[in-house]
C-alpha cells in the first residue's frame, strides 16, 4: 500500500508515488480511508493516556495565551515576550540530550508522572503570584526557565512513550492523533484563555491549568508498563555520544533533522511573538490574540486529521516539502495583513504547515530509529522543535524591534521556501535507505521496498 491508493498494479502504484505530475498522491483516494483516523483508540493505554492529555492540554493552551498577554500587556515590549519564550524553552538544547538517556534507561511512564507534578505546581505558583498581585518580571521568566527544564525532560519520554502504547504498525496514527489532541485544542484553548483574560483575569487561567494536570496524571497511574534500560554499564555521557553519532551515520534521520532545525529556526518563532503582532500590527486585544491562535489550530487541526487517516509512512518527505513551501508562502503573505479577519484566514495555512512538517518529521523518525536509542533521538527531535526556536524568537524580536516585525516574518518565509526546495532536492537520493528499513519494521512488504527501488534507478 502507498498512502491511500489501494491498487494491485504496482506500476500504477510507482507512477503515483513518484511522478510530481500526479500532485493528487497527496489527497486521500479512498473515502474510507477518514474511518482509520482513530484507530490507535482500540489500544487501552493509548486511550487513556489520550483522554487524560485532552483535559491537560485545553489547561495547557489557556495558560499559554494568558503567559503571552500578561509578559507583553506588562513590559509592552517584544524582545522581554522573546525573552519569556526564550527561556522557557531553551533548556531544550541543554538538558534533552540527558533527558533522552534517562527516557532510554527508565521506565518513561513514571518519569512523566514526575514532570506533570512539577508543572502543576509550578502553574500553582503562578497562579498564586497573579491573583495576589504580585506580578514579578523576575519572578516569572525564572519560571519560565524552571519551566523549561523540566518540559527538557518531558519531551523525549513523551515522544518516546507511544512505540509502548500501540503496536509499530499503529506508531504513526498514534504520533497524528497526538498531533490532533494538541492542535484541536490549540483551536478551543486559545479562544476559552482571550475570554477569561478579558472577564476574570490571567490568574484563573493559571488556576484553571493546574486543575487540568490531575486529567493527564490520572491517566497515567492507570497505564502499567515495565521498566526500561535501566541501569547501562556505559556513562550518560557516553550514551550521548552514541545517539549523536547514531543520527550522524543515518542519512534519512540526519535529513529530517536538519530540515526540522531550518523550519524551527526561521519558521516556528511567528507563533511565539504573535501577541506583538496582534497588539501592535493589527491594533487588536486579548480576543485577537485568542482568535489568531484559534485559527492556527484549525489548520493544524486539518493537518493531523489527514495525517491520522494515511495508512503508509511512504510519501511523507513529499508531505513535508507541500507543506513546508505551503507555510512560507503564508508567512510572507501575513506579513502584509493589517486587517484582523484577513490575518485570521492566513493563519490557516500557516497552522497546516506547521503541523504537517512537524508531524511528518516526527512520525518518519520514530519509524526509523531503532527502539534501543528512541529515547535519545526524540531528545534531538525536541531539541530541534522546542530548543531552537527560542533563538530565533529572541534574534527575530531583536531585529524586529529596529526593522519591523512584518519585515522580519517575510524574510523568514522566504527562507522557509528555499530551504525545503533544497530538501526536496535532496530527498530521492535517501529514500531507498529508508524504505529498505521500512521494509525491516514490516512497516511496508519488502517485495514493495524492491519495487520502489527499482522504480527509482530508471530514468524517467
Amino acid at each position: 500500500m502507498a498512502e491511500f491508493v489501494f491498487t494491485d498494479n504496482m506500476d500504477d502504484e510507482r507512477k503515483s508515488l513518484y511522478s510530481w505530475k500526479n500532485i493528487s498522491v497527496l489527497v486521500p483516494k479512498n473515502p474510507r480511508a477518514l474511518l482509520s483516523i482513530f484507530k490507535s483508540l482500540k489500544h487501552r493505554y493509548f486511550a487513556l493516556y489520550f483522554g487524560g492529555m485532552l483535559f491537560s492540554l485545553i489547561g495547557a493552551w489557556i495558560q499559554q495565551v494568558a503567559m503571552g498577554w500578561l509578559v507583553y500587556n506588562v513590559t509592552n515590549s517584544v524582545f522581554i515576550l522573546s525573552l519569556s519564550v526564550f527561556l522557557s524553552q531553551i533548556p531544550a538544547l541543554i538538558f534533552t540530550p540527558f533527558a533522552g538517556v534517562v527516557a532510554d534507561r527508565f521506565n518513561r511512564r513514571n518519569i512523566l508522572i514526575v514532570t506533570q507534578l512539577c508543572m502543576m505546581s509550578l502553574s500553582f505558583i503562578l497562579a498564586a503570584m497573579t491573583l495576589a498581585g504580585f506580578i514579578n518580571i523576575g519572578v516569572i521568566l525564572l519560571i519560565c526557565f524552571v519551566s523549561g527544564v523540566v518540559f527538557s525532560f518531558d519531551a523525549p519520554a513523551r515522544q518516546s512513550l507511544y512505540s509502548k502504547l500501540v503496536p509499530p504498525e499503529d506508531l504513526g496514527n498514534a504520533i497524528a492523533l497526538n498531533s490532533t489532541a494538541i492542535n484541536g485544542t490549540r483551536f478551543i484553548g486559545p479562544a476559552i484563555g482571550g475570554s477569561l483574560i478579558a472577564s476574570v483575569g490571567e490568574g484563573y487561567c493559571f488556576l484553571i491549568n493546574g486543575f487540568c494536570y490531575f486529567a493527564i496524571l490520572f491517566s497515567l497511574y492507570m497505564i502499567k508498563l515495565s521498566s526500561g534500560r535501566s541501569h547501562s554499564a556505559s556513562g550518560a555521557l557516553h550514551e550521548i555520544v552514541e545517539g549523536f553519532a547514531y543520527i550522524r551515520d543515518m542519512r534519512p534521520i540526519r535529513l529530517v533533522i536538519i530540515i526540522l532545525m531550518t523550519f524551527s529556526f526561521f519558521g516556528l518563532p511567528f507563533a511565539m511573538l504573535m501577541p506583538a503582532f496582534a497588539k501592535g500590527d493589527l491594533g487588536g486585544g486579548s480576543q485577537t490574540l485568542g482568535n489568531l491562535m484559534s485559527f492556527v489550530g484549525c489548520g493544524a487541526l486539518a493537518a493531523a486529521l489527514y495525517l491520522a487517516a494515511r495508512k503508509s509512512v511512504l510519501g511523507l518527505g513529499r508531505v513535508i516539502v507541500v507543506a513546508g513551501v505551503l507555510f512560507g508562502v503564508s508567512l510572507v503573505a501575513i506579513s502584509f495583513v493589517k486587517n484582523p479577519v484577513a490575518a485570521y484566514f492566513v493563519c490557516i495555512p500557516i497552522g497546516f504547515g506547521m503541523v504537517a512538517v512537524a508531524a511528518s518529521c516526527n512520525t518518519m523518525l520514530q519509524s526509523l530509529v531503532e527502539d534501543s536509542k528512541r529515547g535519545r533521538v526524540m531528545s534531538v527531535f525536541t531539541m530541534a522543535f522546542f530548543g531552537v526556536p527560542p533563538i530565533g524568537s529572541i534574534l527575530q524580536g531583536w531585529i524586529s524591534s529596529y526593522v519591523g516585525l512584518p519585515v522580519v516574518t517575510a524574510c523568514c518565509g522566504v527562507v522557509c521556501v528555499v530551504s525545503f526546495a533544497v530538501f526536496e532536492s535532496r530527498r530521492k537520493k535517501i529514500s531507498m535507505q529508508a524504505r529498505q528499513i521500512y521494509a525491516q519494521k514490516g512497516l511496508i512488504m519488502p517485495e514493495m521496498a524492491r519495487a520502489l527501488q527499482s522504480s527509482a534507478r530508471k530514468p524517467r
